[in-house]
């Protein structure tokens, strides 16, 4: 990201592959490429071959791989992951696979998500002795793994014991030796799917990796569910888990790729939903709507449809502004929109437009497009958001921490309104919203809007429920 996207950080994805043959590397490689918008700091792959080879660097798939990286990484099972950090800073110690050792053999683990009490966990290994590398969740995760095995000595328990103590968001993926595991958290926040292509088995943050590797989507992983994933097929089991789950509402307003099926939904399915919900909540006379390039798309699309109105690309975006893009000063970064986004004068010079997008997190690029909109011309210019308004941070795998940065942070929306410009503004309700994805409202985590959250928090409020840890077996210490 570059700082001048105004949208919720993107987590992680993960992918793992078994196969017959000995290079699942390059599906790995192929399938991270697939994910990279999950994830744009780090990416690393880890194959085992008698043991676990890892390669892993900063940047993007194709900038930390070339062939010859691929081709080297020999062996008939492996993982891959790209990162954007949440937990622990964006450095090349902090990427993944993570590998460490056990009496089982290596392990490599690939994570999304956020564990709320790795502090406290981590603490209690280094009494026991363990030391850390890295600032990151996700070693606290394989170093658990590691200490239950060396304790129960058996892994398909350690599996069921280590994860009973993880409160928080995880889909991961596992090398332990050459044996490959998937696992989903008991309420099933980060998503995680399940395909096949012939003897291959593959599982992936996302169905769209199944569409380019030729391979079958067969379905997303359940709450809870731990599989293994073998030649012959997988094998599962479930964690006690509770009666709702808690899928992230985000992934469907803007996280996931369009052409992704989550949880029996169509991602782009979702959010033409969404622009119809938005449309039918806040009318407005206009002449035209506008797609804020390109997580608006969808949206808009679906609120065009209601309102009658043409949709009309009126800004278009500059795709070749580099990942890294940084703007030293102050007068940079108010060019910085305009390198981005150029706002189409022929198209929008005297009309009436309703801008279009997905979220507002702080709003600092909001308020510059709206003034490059009616820099063109606009007569009127009409905001409408496909997400109700981000008023709490986010502590199950998003970069949303500080409150008091978020636009709608204790504002009315006619405060927002004032600071941002436009004529008017519009967010999409809650009920909206829940409609639109299909999934009751106790399926679905909303901490970020409603301020209660699936878990415990420490010092948050927990959304009306039954302690997640009830669900689960007694914590040996």
């Amino acid at each position: 990201m570059d700082g001048l996207d105004d949208h919720p950080r993107h987590h992680c994805g993960i992918v793992g592959a078994i196969a017959r043959r000995n290079d699942v590397a390059s599906d790995l490689f192929y399938g991270l490429r697939v994910l990279q918008h999950r994830g744009q700091e780090s990416a690393g792959l880890a194959v085992h071959n008698g043991q676990i080879q890892a390669k892993k660097g900063m940047g993007l798939v194709h900038e930390v791989f070339d062939g010859e990286d691929v081709d080297r990484l020999k062996g008939h099972v492996g993982i891959g992951h790209v990162r954007y950090s949440t937990e622990g800073a964006s450095a090349l110690e902090n990427a993944q696979p993570i590998v460490a050792s056990s009496i089982a053999g290596d392990i490599a683990l690939a994570h999304n998500g956020e564990i709320v009490n790795a502090l406290e966990l981590r603490r209690a290994l280094q009494r026991k002795g363990w030391a850390f590398i890295t600032g990151t969740d996700s070693e606290v995760i394989v170093r658990l793994l590691a200490n239950e095995i060396i304790r129960t000595r058996d892994v398909n328990q350690a599996l069921r014991e280590f994860t009973s103590k993880l409160v928080g968001s995880y889909s991961l993926v596992l090398l332990v030796g050459e044996r490959l595991f998937a696992i989903r958290d008991p309420m099933a926040v980060r998503p995680l799917c399940y395909g096949r292509k012939d003897s291959e088995h593959i599982v992936s943050s996302e169905s769209v990796v199944f569409d380019t590797l030729g391979a079958k989507f067969i379905r997303d992983l359940r709450p809870g569910e731990i599989m293994e994933l073998t030649t012959e097929g997988v094998h599962s089991t479930r964690l006690p888990h509770p009666t709702n789950a808690a899928h992230c509402m985000f992934e469907w307003v803007y996280f996931s790729r369009p052409d992704s099926v989550l949880d029996g939904r169509l991602v782009y399915d979702v959010r033409v939903k969404i622009g119809r919900e938005l449309a039918a909540d806040h009318p407005v006379e206009a002449d035209m709507v506008v797609a804020i390039p390109d997580s608006g798309r969808a949206h808009a699309f679906g609120y065009a449809e209601v309102a009658g109105l043409p949709l009309v690309e009126g800004l278009i975006k500059n795709r070749y502004i580099e990942r890294t893009f940084i703007l030293p000063n102050q007068t940079d970064r108010d060019v910085g929109v305009h390198l981005k986004l150029n706002a189409v004068r022929s198209l929008l010079q005297g009309k009436r437009v309703i801008l279009v997008d997905d979220s507002i997190v702080r709003g600092t690029t909001m308020k510059k497009i709206v003034g490059l909109v009616r820099g063109a011309g606009a007569r009127e210019v009409h905001v409408r958001i496909g997400c109700p308004p981000i008023r709490a941070p986010c502590y199950m795998g998003i970069d949303m921490k500080t409150r008091h940065k978020f636009a709608a942070n204790q504002r009315t929306v006619e405060e927002i309104r004032e600071r941002l410009g436009p004529d008017s503004l519009g967010y999409l309700s809650i009920p909206g919203l829940v409609r639109a994805i299909g999934k009751g409202e106790a399926d679905l985590c909303t901490g970020c809007l409603t301020g209660e959250y699936p878990v415990q928090v420490p010092g948050e409020r927990m959304r009306p429920q039954r302690r997640l840890d009830l669900y689960l077996p007694s914590q040996r210490t």
